[in-house]
């Protein structure tokens, strides 16, 4: 929790140099006519990741949900001039996984990845500042680090072995984002549909609450 505090605070100091270059960019140079001819926009994201992990093998089952930080870097495109629908994509750093209990063992699942989103985003505008923008799509996801924790035994060892999960993760997201000027912040939730558990008779998915907020260039 410390780190999503200290993340939340960087970007809120962060706000101010936002601004500033907010009025650069209105101003008439190359670089805002190149993105304006197409349609092209980038952005920086924050928030907050709610996840768990749902198993039919009660020693993957962390169906009560933790917390861990969420953050990365998105570009999209409008698909077409006259139509507010854009495709984005981007690179994200994500804490999912989950806690339970068995026979009064606590245990937590620390999962850890570099994820890729693919969504599709239409874009509701109610001014010349303010937009609603409800998207759907998938996402693919690596693991790179993480530890499932036994409180009783206070012994830790890797997420991602052959004992626990697999590194790789995809499924659907669906949500919706409201921007006011270059301000941005979104809710979302993705559905794991890759099994990650190595069982041939059981399965393990994965499911993430995000709350985000960020600035879009």
């Amino acid at each position: 929790m410390k780190k999503i505090i200290i993340a939340i605070i960087a970007a809120v100091m962060a706000l101010p140099t936002c601004a500033q270059y907010d009025s650069y960019r209105v101003q008439d140079n190359g670089y805002s006519n190149f993105m304006d001819e197409y349609n092209i926009y980038y952005g920086l994201r924050l928030g907050l990741a709610v996840g768990s992990v749902h198993s039919d093998d009660p020693r993957l089952d962390g169906g009560s949900s933790q917390s861990g930080l969420n953050f990365g870097g998105v570009v999209g495109i409008q698909l077409s001039p006259t139509t507010p629908v854009c495709l984005e994509t981007g690179l994200f750093y994500t804490e999912k996984g989950g806690k339970g209990v068995i026979d009064g063992v606590k245990f937590t699942f620390d999962l850890n990845y570099l994820e890729i989103p693919i969504l599709v985003k239409y874009k509701y505008e109610l001014d010349d500042n303010f937009s609603v923008q409800p998207f759907g799509g998938g996402y693919i996801a690596f693991g790179i680090g993480g530890k499932v924790k036994n409180y009783k035994e206070r012994e830790s060892c890797s997420s991602f072995s052959s004992d626990y999960f697999k590194r790789f993760d995809g499924g659907l997201r669906i949500g919706c984002g409201l921007e006011y000027s270059m301000i941005y912040a979104e809710a979302a939730y993705e559905f794991g549909l890759a099994n990650i558990c190595h069982s041939d008779f059981d399965s393990s998915r994965n499911g993430c609450l995000y709350i985000n907020c960020g600035v879009n260039f």
